[in-house]
């Protein structure tokens, strides 16, 4: 037994048992120590039925202790007497607690002048024998006649874990069902906590013009005050309409006989039978294809004479590139130029060769017809799909079906464009979802899907089933089968019918049930090429996609209401939407935007061309800002404009840069379509920081900070920076008339695909 007076001359032992409690066993007869009472809170003894000053069973509790004295600091109820377990031999949990001064037990001798006043130790739970609480509440008495709340060790435990595991799902429910952060601040705390207020924001002449309802829900984005009782209606109304609509849909299924339940699942399995036996139909062979050679695609020297060094110095980039990956990971994915190994990430599963078809177009334009001959050979002979692994539909997709898609058109090289077909038909068992929005995540042998587990509640992510159509437009196209292009028109089906939230499009959307998930909206991650094909699938179609164009500059409008703001220091950008409030942040990937709005300015509605490219401008003008402001030169993975900052990153893991191209890819827009200097000049400067503080003897590496002193490596050299960087900048130093823009659409990996000419008489009927 633990004797309590020599653990109180130890004063280690003693802080411990205050702090954490003594399991006291004490003989038949022994007196309770100084300090030591019963716990037994008021509420338990009402709930029992006892009136106060009584025991559970009725028995008066004894009165012959001291007067009543006031609740002791941070403790339990002190008014009345606390009932003594009367337990002989049974044990006790002891627990800090603030017990007023000479406050006696029942039976029990007071307590001595000498007690702790505030920091006495009570009883919680009883042991197993009975006493504190469950042997007090329950009467008295051995295990056998000891209350409900009297449990053995174990019993607590297992208790403790369900508890626990009950709460765990409590708020995993209130944070990953949709919508989840409007339910936490309107209907748990009845209000809305504010962001920064965003500086004063003149709406440009393509923002809508905002009525009572959207204005009061710009305001609530901003953190204005708005009267608690409405948004609390409002967030109540919106929930009752959706637990009225689930239970409609849940008693309409119910009413079903067993037959008709059965026909619809016999149905069901009918249709994906079909389904997939139509997308085996490709494999009876390619129709014959006159192939039209390119335009635009001879690569004259640039007529100014600096023009012409520096896109001989970005070639020389490429070569340097090139050869360390030839030389260290020929045939793997990417290149460590540090290690000087290969890299390969699991989002292409076992397809191998993912840098030789990324920059298969990139060394065609840049005439470096040697290496483009070794890429070719190796994809005829190594290039297999026909792999058990799991692979990312969308990064397969921009990277190896848009590179070989983009190889055929510039050289008419036939095994291109079979490949690019057998991929695409792979890809195909990822459309098998109830609404045909299809999975992330596809294993090209079994054909079995599934998302990201992140992905609010394993939905499907907006930037990656909205990032299809250029690709699968021109897969019907080449093989001659609709049921590509019939695939991703579906997609568009399946949003049209869907109300968009304050005309936003959030970056969840769940493929079984076709409803959006929570409700965040991004330009950058996660949502970036979806608004990015919606333009380019109306200009390749040659503009007679005119559902795309109204998709396009509908949710552009909404972006701009919403999305698009200015610092105090007047630098626009584009922060991010979260449940109705917006995080003043901007991603490296959102950069892309300046020059998205820039291409889309010919088509604007009436009298908004200039303005969307000026908007442009202003895009291309703060993503510079955030690379001028790093040590490095080159721009963080997101900067903030917030507690004082702008265009600067404050969390160590936004600081990172991985030879991302998405800010020249805007200077190269910017440049076709003004020729204003300062873009050649930017763009400049950052190749002159590539070569400072990324290239090393094996390649170019990304880098961990942008705003140390000191190179901190990462080791991979990215794909993309074959096909997108060194592209975008060997364009910005090339004349016009090399890749027109009037002939050439960039996929979102910077692979070339042609326009599709149509009829334009057509077109003029569709316009009417």
């Amino acid at each position: 037994m633990l004797d309590l007076r020599a653990q109180k001359r130890s004063g280690a032992r003693l802080l411990e048992q205050r702090d954490f409690g003594v399991n006291r066993h004490r003989t038949p007869g022994e007196s309770r120590p100084w300090g030591l009472q019963p716990a037994v809170c008021r509420a338990c003894l009402f709930a029992q039925g006892a009136a106060p000053g009584r025991r559970p069973g009725g028995d008066l509790l004894s009165q012959g202790g001291p007067a009543a004295r006031p609740r002791g600091s941070g403790g339990l109820d002190a008014q009345d007497p606390a009932p003594q377990p009367l337990t002989p031999g049974g044990g006790e949990v002891w627990l800090l607690s603030g017990a007023a001064p000479g406050h006696c037990t029942a039976g029990g001798p007071a307590a001595a002048a000498g007690a702790m006043p505030v920091g006495g130790l009570l009883p919680l739970f009883g042991s197993p024998a009975g006493g504190g609480l469950g042997g007090g509440l329950g009467g008295g008495g051995g295990r056998k006649g000891s209350g409900p709340a009297a449990f053995r060790l174990t019993e607590k435990f297992v208790l403790l874990l369900v508890f626990s595991a009950f709460i765990t799902l409590c708020f995993g429910a209130i944070f990953f069902l949709p919508d989840s952060s409007k339910l936490l601040s309107g209907v748990l705390f009845h209000s809305s906590p504010a962001l920064q207020p965003a500086a004063d924001h003149k709406l440009g002449p393509g923002a809508r013009v905002e009525d009572p309802a959207e204005g009061r829900a710009r305001r609530r984005e901003e953190g204005a005050p708005r009267d608690p009782a409405a948004a609390l209606e409002d967030n109540l109304a919106r929930i009752r309409e959706n637990h009225e609509r689930a239970l409609r849909e849940a008693k309409e299924t119910l009413q079903k006989l067993p037959e008709e339940i059965q026909r619809d699942i016999l149905l069901e399995k009918e249709k994906v039978a079909q389904d997939q036996l139509r997308d085996k139909e490709p494999f009876r062979g390619l129709p014959q294809v006159n192939f039209v050679p390119p335009i635009g695609v001879e690569s004259r020297e640039p007529a100014d004479a600096d023009a012409r060094e520096k896109r001989a110095k970005i070639k020389e980039m490429m070569q340097h590139a090139w050869n360390n990956y030839k030389g260290y990971a020929w045939g793997l994915n990417e290149l460590k130029p540090i290690s000087k190994e290969g890299h390969s990430s699991s989002l292409f599963g076992n397809i191998k060769g993912a840098t030789i078809v990324d920059a298969l177009d990139t060394l065609f334009i840049m005439e470096m017809k040697n290496e483009f001959q070794e890429a070719k050979s190796w994809i005829e002979e190594n290039l297999d799909f026909n792999v058990n692994a799991e692979i990312s539909v969308f990064e397969v997709n921009i990277r190896f079906v848009g590179g070989l898609l983009s190889a055929y058109y510039l050289s008419g090289e036939e095994i291109f464009r079979k490949k690019a077909v057998e991929l695409g038909i792979k890809l195909l068992p990822a459309f098998h979802t109830p609404s045909g929005i299809p999975w992330a995540l596809l294993n090209i042998k079994s054909g079995i899907g599934r998302n990201w587990p992140w992905a609010s509640g394993g939905s499907s992510i907006l930037a990656e089933f909205g990032t299809l159509h250029l690709e699968f437009m021109h897969l019907s196209h080449l093989s001659g089968n609709p049921i590509f292009a019939e695939k991703v028109m579906n997609i568009r089906k399946v949003l049209n019918k869907l109300e968009k939230p304050e005309g936003l499009y959030p970056n969840y959307l769940n493929p079984s049930s076709g409803q959006w998930g929570q409700h965040h909206v991004s330009v950058g991650g996660l949502g970036d090429s979806f608004y990015e094909y919606l333009l380019k699938a109306w200009l390749m179609s040659d503009k007679t996609d005119l559902e795309a164009k109204k998709m396009y500059f509908d949710a552009v409008q909404a972006i701009e209401t919403h999305l698009i703001r200015k610092s105090s220091s007047g630098l626009t950008y584009i922060a991010e939407w979260k449940g109705g409030l917006l995080e003043h942040k901007m991603g490296h990937l959102t950069c892309f935007a300046g020059g998205m709005f820039a291409l889309g300015a010919d088509g604007a509605p009436e009298g908004l061309a200039q303005h969307y490219l000026e908007l442009g401008a202003e895009i291309a003008g703060t993503c510079h800002e955030s690379y001028n402001r790093t040590f490095m030169k080159l721009g963080p993975e997101a900067f903030r404009f917030d507690g004082g900052v702008e265009a600067i990153a404050t969390r160590q893991n936004e600081k990172y840069y991985i030879l991302r191209p998405e800010v020249v890819e805007t200077y190269m827009y910017m440049w076709r379509l003004t020729h204003d200097p300062k873009y050649r000049k930017w763009a400049w400067e950052a190749v002159e920081a590539l070569e400072s503080h990324c290239r090393v003897n094996g390649g170019y590496s990304g880098l961990r900070d942008v705003y140390l002193h000191r190179e901190s490596y990462d080791d991979v050299q990215q794909s993309f920076f074959l096909a997108e960087t060194l592209k975008y900048l060997y364009l910005i130093f090339s004349d016009d008339d090399l890749l027109p823009l009037e002939h050439w659409i960039f996929n979102t990996e910077a692979h070339l695909l042609p326009i599709l000419h149509t009829d334009k008489k057509e077109v003029e009927i569709k316009e009417k």
